[in-house]
């Protein structure tokens, strides 16, 4: 044995493994210390020191954390993988003593003294028995395919007591303390007999997992002989038609399937699916699944029609009964009549009610299924935000189901049944898929007629369904969704049509409701208009409903505490039953207010009145814009604005009136964003107000864009907004002139009751205004503008439309 020290050889901690001279073995370098060791090693002699780590869960051992004994061994071959990962194939050449090793730089130097081992030749007979007994037992892994032939092959007929133990130390499948054990003893003879133990202790380890192991099978034996003994039960039950064999439920499900009369390529498909279920045990999760299939499949209504009601006449008496008013609606439904009744189908036809909140969008949908005669099923689309929801999830998925579309029509029972989609402008969308984009194809006559939901796997024909969808705001509707289905505007409700609803509808429904009779309870007309004005102000009559149902209560209480015959409710009594009123008397007061003007907007729930509150005040010419507005009404506030500045001679206003005053445009309540250029005509008005000390009359309200030049420009949603100034008790709406067609669409009662001033100029709308009042502030001045330049009141009023 000789000896020779070598410096600062690279060196690689290794975790659970020991290299032996004379082996090919490689392995999986992740730590930065250890790649940078071997990308050392290679720039260098090739040579590393491969020692083994005490604590495996150490990353960056010191020299006290590896073991005194490791292996010298060439590089041959790196191969970088994926994972920051380097793949290193070695060989190992001696072992060798370590003397000292320095973690401190960026890889591991060792200074080692190699250890050569001289060949061990057999002497005796202890040499050739021990030698004979370690290989027989390193033979005994062979069968497992723990060992390699040519490992095998390698020490069969090598005599070298040395080379055999490290070889088989090696490749043995004894723990790595053994094998550090083994590597750390310098005699050949001594480490062959550690070797023959070690192996000897592996064996006996082997056949304690035998025994376990046999124990193991033979309780799967016991339990497989268990299953057949259940499968023998089970037969026997069949024959006493105690139980169910799947062969006969798949033989139903196949006789189900050919009565339905399918198209060839579904009926083979839900065949298939059947034929596999009688190959299954009944306590297969398999079985479950395609039996879930199966059962949701048949129970869709795939040839059930119900007949449909053509008699016009009756369809609309129905509707008349049901709803108050909705006359769009009735006289659109009774069209789809008339054209189903001449041609037997009415593909394509996808109508949209959109309107604000309690108008009776969702309440109608069921009146037109019993005017048709359809069946009837709702389903809601608000916060909707998974495509799965429309399509179905696939069936191989935990818990699947089909989607809402499928799920609705096996509710309604019929292929022509009547689907009312409610909330369709709240769909969502996110990583899980659009559900709008769904939708498209349910509702296009092009495509639905072949409609796949995901977990049926076979197409629907949803072409004789009949889709009425609902939604407040047609804005946030989808473009390609708006594009496929006819929009019925519905406003809200006038407070004439409340009173007749509330008679004819909610007095009766919640006197019912309560345990009432008619002769238990008054609710004059006078005591409505009192409820609908000061309780319930809103586009529909939803509010309207709990009041009344709230009255209807109180009766019952009443009635019960203090014995009477009969509650009569009044308008000095109606305090005191419902609290005081919620809002004040709508017609405005006759007090007109500088610098405030009543403008008109539109919102998802009907119209509403907007204030525009202007202010001037000595400062540096600023203008300032508050009540959360966005970007589209300041832009109007500024161009509003700069139309006064240049009406500055005509309203007689100082040349330095806008340098030496702030400018202050607030909408009262801050706390509701406000948005658009339709306010651009009241701010312009609120702001002449202001300047020139002139009030203006709270019976008027106006609406209309205002450009640089002073032109009026149309706006939206005038329908909504003359509501809104109805409810509110205003006589006068200024409009765009451009507008008067949309007067036609107008509710009856609202047109007469107010009256719309047409204007395409700003001027027209100083002059109606201000009128007589800003002529007489004009004639006191000597450079004021004459009274001629000034269109007269009476210019504007001839087009006053009814």
């Amino acid at each position: 044995m000789t000896e020779k020290n070598l410096y600062n050889i690279p060196c690689v901690a290794l975790r659970g493994m020991t290299i032996f001279p004379n082996v090919l073995f490689h392995f999986d370098v992740g730590r930065a210390k250890s790649i940078k060791a071997i990308e050392t090693a290679l720039e260098k002699s090739q040579e590393v020191f491969l020692v083994t780590q005490k604590d495996i869960t150490e990353d960056d051992p010191s020299q006290d954390g590896l073991y005194s004994i490791g292996t010298l061994c060439k590089v041959c071959q790196t191969l970088r993988v994926p994972g920051d990962t380097v793949r290193v194939l070695v060989e190992g050449l001696s072992r060798a003593y370590l003397n000292f090793a320095d973690s401190s730089d960026d890889f591991i130097k060792a200074d080692i003294t190699v250890i050569e081992d001289i060949p061990a030749k057999i002497v005796s007979q202890r040499d050739i028995a021990l030698m004979r007994r370690v290989k027989e037992q390193f033979y005994e892994f062979a069968p497992d395919g723990q060992v390699p032939n040519e490992i095998l092959v390698n020490i069969s007929d090598n005599e070298d007591i040395s080379f055999v133990s490290d070889y088989i130390a090696h490749y043995s499948p004894i723990k790595y303390e053994y094998k550090q054990q083994l590597l750390s003893e310098s005699s050949p003879r001594r480490r062959l007999s550690m070797l023959d133990s070690f192996l000897n202790e592996e064996h006996k380890i082997r056949a304690v997992e035998e025994e376990i192991s046999g124990k193991v099978r033979s309780n799967m034996d016991k339990n497989e002989r268990d299953y057949y003994l259940r499968e023998q039960i089970k037969v026997l039950s069949e024959e006493l038609g105690e139980g169910e064999d799947p062969k006969s439920e798949s033989s139903e499900y196949i006789t189900k399937i050919k009565e339905l009369h399918l198209s060839g390529d579904s009926e083979a498909k839900l065949i298939k699916e059947a034929k596999r279920l009688s190959k299954m045990p009944p306590s297969s999760p398999e079985s479950a699944v395609i039996t879930s299939y199966l059962d949701e499949v048949l129970d869709l209504p795939w040839n059930s029609f119900k007949e449909v009601n053509y008699d016009i006449s009756k369809a609309s008496e129905i509707l008349d009964r049901d709803h108050y008013g909705l006359e769009k609606v009735k006289e659109r439904i009774l069209e789809s009549f008339a054209v189903l009744k001449r041609t037997g189908n009415i593909k394509g036809q996808i109508i949209c009610l959109v309107g604000p909140p309690g108008v009776g969008k969702t309440s109608v949908a069921s009146s037109i299924a019993r005017a048709c005669g359809r069946d009837f099923a709702r389903l809601s689309l608000g916060g909707v935000r998974d495509e799965a929801d429309i399509r179905g999830h696939r069936k191989t998925y935990i818990g699947s189901m089909p989607g809402r579309i499928m799920t609705a029509l096996k509710h309604a029972g019929s292929k022509n049944c009547l689907i009312l989609i409610d909330e369709v402008d709240k769909l969502g969308n996110d990583y899980k898929g659009d559900p709008s984009s769904a939708l498209l194809e349910v509702f296009d006559a092009e495509q639905n007629n072949a409609f796949v939901d995901h977990y049926i796997e076979i197409p629907f024909d949803l072409s004789n369904v009949l889709f009425i969808t609902t939604a407040n705001d047609r804005d946030s509707i989808p473009t390609p969704l708006l594009d496929r289905m006819e929009i019925i505007e519905l406003s809200g409700y006038t407070d004439e049509e409340k009173v007749h609803i509330s008679k004819e509808h909610l007095i009766p429904k919640f006197v019912e409701k309560n345990g009432l009779c008619d002769t238990d309870i008054s609710i004059p007309d006078d005591v409505i208009r009192v409820i609908i004005r000061d309780y319930t102000r809103e586009s529909g009559v939803r509010a309207l409903e709990r009041t009344i149902d709230k009255l209807c209560r109180k009766c019952a209480k009443e009635l019960e505490e203090s014995k009477t015959d009969r509650v009569t409710f009044t308008e000095e009594n109606l305090e005191k039953y419902l609290g005081i009123k919620k809002y004040k008397d709508p017609t405005r007061g006759k007090t007109a207010e500088c610098g405030v003007v009543c403008g008109l907007a539109w919102t998802s729930v009907g119209g509403e009145i907007l204030e525009a509150e202007v202010s001037a005040v000595e400062g540096s010419g600023k203008l300032e814009l508050t009540g959360n507005l966005g970007d589209v009404m300041k832009e109007s506030s500024k161009a509003a604005l700069t139309y006064i500045r240049s009406r500055r001679e005509k309203l007689m206003l100082p040349p330095e009136f806008f340098s030496k005053h702030d400018i202050h445009v607030h909408f009262p309540e801050g706390a509701v964003p406000k948005d658009g250029p339709s306010a651009g005509i009241t701010v312009a008005t609120a702001m002449i107000s202001a300047f020139t000390d002139l009030p203006v009359s709270k019976n008027i309200a106006m609406t209309g864009e205002i450009t640089l030049r002073g032109r009026v420009l149309p706006i939206g949603g005038l329908k909504e907004k003359s509501m809104a100034a109805f409810r509110e008790g205003i006589k006068n709406v200024i409009i765009p002139a451009d507008n008067v067609k949309d007067i036609e669409e107008i509710d009856k009662t609202v047109k007469e009751n107010i009256k719309f001033i047409p204007v395409s100029q700003m001027d027209e709308v100083v002059s109606f205004v201000f009128g007589e009042s800003l002529k007489e502030k004009l004639s006191k001045n000597e450079d004021a503008i004459t009274v001629a330049a000034i269109p007269h009141e009476e210019t504007a009023v001839k087009r006053i439309r009814q």
